[in-house]
């Protein structure tokens, strides 16, 4: 049999799928030493994702990498090093391969050292701080070409020893600014010019560090801002200006609880979005002020390249999404709406409908008066994928045409639906949907809202339906039997 040579072999390893990647790597480690040499690397760039049986592994390998200098260090400081440690060297520096650096992996590696010593005296918090810091020292003097940093301590990464090289094809960052101060972010902004994500959490006022950051990229493509403080207000306007100066590369934009926060003036800056999400979960409820400013940002923008918008709860915006969506060039193929108090639903589905002949994935409220725009978007849309209809809580008497609608004009594509638990459905409607799809199949048939306990619309003999076409493989998953044995 011909040999791979290393170079097909790394491609091979590199493209599989990272959902799959793990479970036939592990394999590929046994084969010979070549393999093993070639596997390890890409294993170890990554660790975030351990059950707790391998995080113990993974904790146990790693503290045992530490050479013996820190390990007299740590000694000295009165810290203890877990007796499970291997003696021998290790076959691979196994730090020296990530490329992404975690808090949470650095976190479990404290406690790990500290499992029986946790406390919350200050000789503890002392030690733990310099056991922090003596691992951050470690991973960036010996990790090269980091992709991915998730920065949530107050320590000055960006100037230990290494940081230059560790850094500096850093493409993606996560910022806690309840720890990182602005100093350290102008800093990091000399040394990395190839950020395209960026994630901004905990923002409270304009930073000018962080600024810096911002205008020192290169190809800055997507930003996320997620505030955890509701009550706290402020402008903002140097950073929203940053953002505007990077409105030709930006295409992501995601929003946490921004609304009442920040003003989001910028929205019409950019021009080139491909990618909105914005949610307000915890956020505020009524048509204030700042929510009247953002849906008028929102529909004052255009993103003719859009591709996905996904809206969270307590924003009634689908008039607005419906304007958003009519001045685009009809790429959208993702549209996910969620609102506990919706208006103008018709007005968003005849939207899609009309400029959304690729859309995949559509998960949106309804209202009573709606099922002519959804019977349209079903004709229109023949790669529709996934569909979740739902409502604002309200009992309607539509279920049984909503089904007919379905069944008669569903795409072969749709394998994928969701309908509201309040609406009423006669057992013959279920029945004769469920055997419209006889030959072709449901991946999945969900019942939204239902969460193991009795509905409105549900009743024992509706489950008792749906298992038998469960039974005949013609649904193959539902919500509805999850609480209940096959």
């Amino acid at each position: 049999m011909e040999k791979l040579n290393v170079d097909c072999l790394i491609l091979i390893f590199n493209e599989l799928k990272a959902e799959i990647r793990n479970k036939y790597l592990y394999s590929c480690l046994l084969v010979n030493r070549e393999w093993s040499h070639l596997v390890v690397p890409i294993l170890w760039a990554n660790p975030e994702y351990l059950n707790n049986e391998s995080k113990k592994k993974f904790c146990n390998t790693i503290v045992s990498c530490l050479p013996p200098s820190l390990k007299q260090l740590l000694f000295d400081n009165d810290i203890r090093l877990p007796s499970t440690i291997f003696s021998k060297s290790l076959t691979f520096n196994y730090i020296s391969f990530f490329k992404y650096l975690h808090a949470k992996i650095i976190n479990n590696i404290i406690e790990f050292v500290f499992e029986k010593e946790i406390t919350k005296s200050i000789d503890f918090l002392e030690k733990r701080k310099f056991l922090e810091q003596e691992i951050y020292k470690l991973l960036i003097s010996q990790c090269k070409n980091v992709r991915y940093l998730d920065w949530n301590t107050s320590l000055p990464l960006q100037s230990f020893p290494g940081a230059q090289t560790c850094f500096s094809k850093l493409c993606s960052i996560d910022v806690n600014l309840k720890h990182v101060n602005s100093n350290n972010l102008y800093e990091l902004a000399q040394i990395c010019r190839d950020i395209k994500m960026l994630s901004i959490n905990n923002y409270s006022q304009d930073i000018p560090g962080l600024i810096s950051l911002i205008d020192a990229q290169r190809d800055l493509q997507g930003v996320t801002f997620s505030s955890h403080n509701m009550k706290k207000k402020g402008n903002f306007k140097e950073l929203g200006r940053a953002i505007a100066r990077k409105s030709c590369t930006i295409k992501h934009l995601t929003l946490y609880n921004s609304i009442g926060v920040i003003s989001h003036s910028f929205l019409t800056s950019l021009i080139n979005l491909t990618y909105l999400m914005v949610s307000n979960n915890g956020g505020i409820y009524d048509e204030t002020k700042e929510i009247v400013e953002f849906k008028k940002y929102l529909e004052n923008s255009n993103f003719p390249n859009l591709c996905s918008i996904e809206m969270g709860n307590n924003l009634s915006c689908f008039k607005e999404l419906a304007i958003l969506i009519e001045k685009t060039k009809g790429e959208i193929e993702d549209v996910q709406v969620f609102c506990n108090f919706a208006e103008n639903t018709g007005i968003l589905v005849q939207a899609i409908s009309n400029r959304c002949p690729n859309i995949q994935f559509l998960s949106t409220y309804i209202g009573i008066n709606d099922l002519i725009y959804v019977e349209t978007l079903l004709k229109n849309c023949k790669g529709l994928i996934r569909l979740y209809l739902d409502n604002a809580d309200e009992i309607y008497d539509i279920g049984d045409k909503l089904l007919g609608i379905l069944a008669k004009f569903s795409p072969e594509s749709l394998t994928n639906i969701g309908i509201s638990g309040n609406w009423k459905y006669t057992i013959d409607a279920f029945t004769n949907f469920l055997e419209s799809y006889r030959g072709r199949k449901l991946t999945s048939f969900d019942i939204n809202g239902y969460y193991g306990e009795p509905m409105v619309a549900i009743t024992t003999e509706h489950i008792n339906v749906i298992r038998k076409y469960y039974n005949e493989e013609i649904v193959e998953s539902s919500n509805i039997l999850d609480s209940y044995s096959y």
